[in-house]
């Protein structure tokens, strides 16, 4: 019986349907049966209509779940395993691998669709990480967050110089975004500012360790920034949403000489002169989720982190379209999906 996954017909249209079973092409992938995924905020992009579908296409890039084929060549997971890999596959042998910068993989890539039943994973030594044993069910959804939004927060917050005393504002309050408040509180920032106008979501960014909510935008939202801190900005901002106003809100928010982590997937332009003018660095990007992955990992499996609080809608694979709906809607921070 062939496997089901999602596939994006237009603006909109989600649908589960037949695909084909995924089979290892090469020596060096493997193929994962999946546990469960997720449905991203960037895969919004496509499903309101604002990056192109011109036509079906499957989709998801999140995943969990246990090998159940590995080619001649892969040495670091075999059948059995339950792993994580994330949203790019990496070969972890290239010249910017060994720099840690695997999102930029000379031979890496993107996946055929990992809102589905099983993945063919390329790369498999380069990308996966196998997990100290098999997970509990309530493990489950804060391992998967490292595929993708645990990892790319903690991104953020790596590219802004967050570090010990740091005065941080998020923009953002998505699972990215809170992801990153997370991050910052566990790289001892003194003072976490989470911007939210939602109060499920300034709760959620107050258990992750923000210090302050900031529910205003714009002008009034960095001015309130400004009061928490001496009056001058933060010392870094993490833009976790990528819209044009999000990022000159980060701008608006940081001190002169303060650092921005950028992750949002760009929609919008950046005022350079600004930058200039006054000393902003700005740093960021897709997530290198294997340069990550096993400290977070240990952090998960140890109990010192809950990413998964994130995931506060749950679902069946074949309930996509409500899980997109959902999240479109803004009635569920992230969705995730029991394959």
């Amino acid at each position: 019986m062939p496997m089901r996954g999602a596939v994006i017909h237009r603006a909109g249209d989600v649908r589960v349907e037949e695909r084909e079973d995924p089979a290892i092409l090469e020596a060096s992938d493997a193929i994962v049966r999946t546990v469960a995924t997720c449905v991203c905020g960037s895969d919004l992009w496509r499903y309101r209509g604002l990056a192109p579908v011109p036509e079906p296409v499957p989709i998801g890039h999140e995943y969990v779940g246990v090998v159940t084929e590995a080619g001649a060549a892969v040495r670091s997971v075999q059948v059995g395993d339950f792993v994580i890999g994330g949203f790019l596959h990496s070969d972890g042998t290239c010249v910017l691998c060994r720099k840690g910068a695997q999102a930029n993989c000379l031979h890496g890539g993107g996946y055929d669709g990992c809102q589905a039943e099983a993945i063919r994973i390329p790369n498999a030594d380069g990308t996966l990480v196998s997990t100290p044993g098999e997970p509990d069910a309530v493990l489950i959804p804060s391992l998967l967050t490292l595929s993708d939004v645990m990892c790319t927060g903690w991104h953020a917050a790596v590219s802004a110089g967050v570090g010990p005393g740091m005065s941080v504002a998020v923009v953002g309050d998505g699972a990215v975004g809170l992801c990153a408040v997370l991050a910052a509180a566990q790289m001892g920032a003194e003072q976490v500012i989470a911007m939210s106008r939602r109060a499920a979501r300034q709760r959620l960014a107050t258990a992750f360790g923000a210090t302050a909510i900031v529910a205003e935008r714009d002008d009034a939202g960095a001015a309130r920034v400004r009061d928490l801190t001496s009056g001058v900005g933060a010392d870094a901002v993490l833009e976790c949403v990528g819209t044009e106003s999000a990022r000159l809100q980060a701008v608006a928010s940081v001190r002169a000489g303060g650092q921005i982590g950028v992750v949002g997937l760009p929609h919008g332009e950046m005022p350079t002169a600004e930058l200039f003018w006054r000393n902003i660095a700005l740093r960021g990007g897709p997530a290198p989720v294997r340069a990550y992955l096993d400290q977070l990992l240990d952090l998960v499996w140890t109990g010192q982190i809950e990413p998964g609080a994130v995931f506060d809608l749950e679902l069946p694979l074949v309930d996509v379209a409500e899980a997109y709906r959902a999240m479109d809607e803004r009635r569920a921070i992230k969705a995730l999906l029991w394959a």
